[in-house]
C-alpha cells in the first residue's frame, strides 16, 4: 500500500528500520492501550493532545509520550508525526480525524468511527490516500483466524445459523457512570455501538457473509441521564446468503467482564469461540467434538502468523491490539499488512448496522434493511 503523507517515516538506530512516529488524542484507558501497542510495534509515542495546558504534562506522563500539547491544533502544527491515534469521546471523532487527515497524517480511529452514517461516509472519502484503520482487534485472535480459514475451506458444510453475544458488567449498578453513557459524548447508541459493533464485525469477517436485514430490541436498565442510551440490545438477523443469526449485547450482565462469544453452525462442522478463553476453538461434529488449542505448529498459516508465543503461553486482548497496530504500521511503511486489516470502510459498515438497530428498536422491532 503506497501512500503519501506529510512527513516521511523516521529511521531509528538500526540501519533501514523505520520508526513510525505516533501521537494520541485521549489519555484514558484506550489511549494507554494504544500507546503500549505503538511501542510494541516499534513505533514512538512522540506527542499527546490534552484539553488544556494544565493537563498536557499529566497526559504525556500517563502515555509515556515525548510531549503533551494543550490542544489538537497545537499538536498538528508543531509535532512531526506519521499517524494519529484517536481515542477521544465518540462525538469528536469526526472533527479530530478530519483535522489529522487535512494535516497529511494517517489515522487510527477508535470505534464507532462516527455516530452518524453520513459522517462516517465522509471520513471514508477524506481518508483517500492515507492509511486509515479502526481497531476491530478481535479479528487478530489466532483462533479466530483459524475458524475463518476452516470456514473458507468449506469444513462447515452448509451454514445455517450464527449465534452469540457480547456481555459486560461494568455498568450493572445504578451508580456506575462513564462519559460513554452521555449521549452528547458517546452518541445515540452505547452498548451496541460500543461492543455489539465488535461482534457484528467479527461475524462478517469470519463468515465472509453480511447482515442483510435485522430486527432489534433495546432496553435501558438504569436511567442515568435525561437522554439514556441502551444497556441491552437483542438482535435477530438474516445474512445475504440466508443464514439466520441471533445476538445479545449487554453492559449490565453481572459477572461477565468481557465475554464475546460466537458459534457458527454448519451441516458438517460447527465452530465456537469465546474471547474470555481465547486459546481454544471448539469444533463440533455429529460423531465427536474436539477442542483445538493455540499451537503455532498445528495451525493454518493464517492463524500461525498471529500466534506470537509458543503453545501454552496465553495470548489475549493486548496481543490482538499489538497485532492490529503492527499491521497498520506495516501499511504506513508501504509494506504488505496481510489480509484482514480493518479500515474506515469497516467502520462505516459498523455505523450502518448500528443505525439499523436503532431504527428497528424505535419501531418496536420491525425488520430493517442494512445498507451495504
Amino acid at each position: 500500500m503506497n501512500v503519501t503523507h506529510r512527513t516521511s517515516v523516521a529511521r531509528n538506530g538500526r540501519a533501514g528500520s523505520p520508526t513510525v512516529r505516533a501521537a494520541v488524542v485521549g489519555a484514558g484507558f484506550m489511549g494507554r492501550v494504544h500507546a503500549e501497542s505503538v511501542r510494541r510495534a516499534g513505533g514512538q509515542v512522540v506527542a499527546v493532545a490534552s484539553s488544556s495546558p494544565f493537563t498536557a504534562d499529566a497526559a504525556a506522563a500517563a502515555l509515556g509520550a515525548g510531549r503533551g500539547y494543550p490542544s489538537l491544533d497545537a499538536l498538528l502544527s508543531d509535532a512531526e508525526i506519521d499517524v494519529l491515534h484517536v481515542c477521544a469521546p465518540n462525538t469528536v471523532h469526526v472533527s479530530v480525524t478530519l483535522a489529522a487527515l487535512a494535516a497529511g497524517v494517517h489515522v487510527i480511529c477508535e470505534k464507532p468511527l462516527a455516530t452518524r452514517e453520513a459522517d462516517a461516509a465522509a471520513l471514508v472519502g477524506a481518508a483517500s490516500g492515507r492509511v486509515a484503520t479502526v481497531p476491530f482487534v478481535y479479528r487478530f485472535h489466532p483462533m479466530i483466524r483459524e475458524m475463518r480459514q476452516r470456514l473458507a475451506a468449506g469444513e462447515a458444510g452448509v451454514l445455517s445459523t450464527v449465534s452469540g453475544g457480547y456481555l459486560q458488567d461494568w455498568l450493572s449498578e445504578s451508580t456506575d457512570d462513564d462519559w460513554r453513557v452521555d449521549a452528547e459524548l458517546g452518541g445515540p447508541s452505547r452498548a451496541f455501538a460500543d461492543i455489539g459493533s465488535h461482534w457484528c464485525d467479527l461475524m462478517e469477517f469470519i463468515t465472509g457473509d453480511r447482515i442483510a436485514r435485522l430486527s432489534a430490541q433495546t432496553l435501558v436498565v438504569h436511567e442515568r441521564r435525561e437522554v439514556s442510551t441502551e444497556d441491552v440490545a437483542s438482535v435477530h438477523f438474516t445474512t445475504e446468503s440466508g443464514v439466520v443469526g441471533t445476538l445479545l449485547v449487554s453492559q449490565v450482565a453481572a459477572g461477565r467482564k468481557n465475554r464475546l462469544h460466537i458459534e457458527v453452525s454448519g451441516t458438517q462442522t460447527s465452530f465456537g469461540f469465546d474471547q474470555e478463553d481465547p486459546e481454544r476453538l471448539w469444533v463440533g461434529r455429529r460423531r465427536g467434538n474436539l477442542v483445538l488449542l493455540r499451537d503455532p505448529d498445528a495451525l493454518s498459516a493464517q492463524a500461525a502468523r498471529y500466534s506470537r508465543l509458543p503453545a501454552g503461553h496465553a495470548q489475549g486482548y493486548q496481543d490482538c491490539f499489538d497485532a492490529f497496530v503492527g499491521d497498520t504500521y506495516r501499511a504506513i511503511r508501504g509494506e504488505d499488512p496481510a489480509d484482514g486489516l480493518p479500515t474506515f470502510e469497516d467502520g462505516l459498515r459498523a455505523v450502518r448496522i448500528t443505525e439499523a438497530v436503532l431504527r428497528s428498536a424505535a419501531s418496536g422491532g420491525e425488520w430493517n434493511e442494512v445498507l451495504p
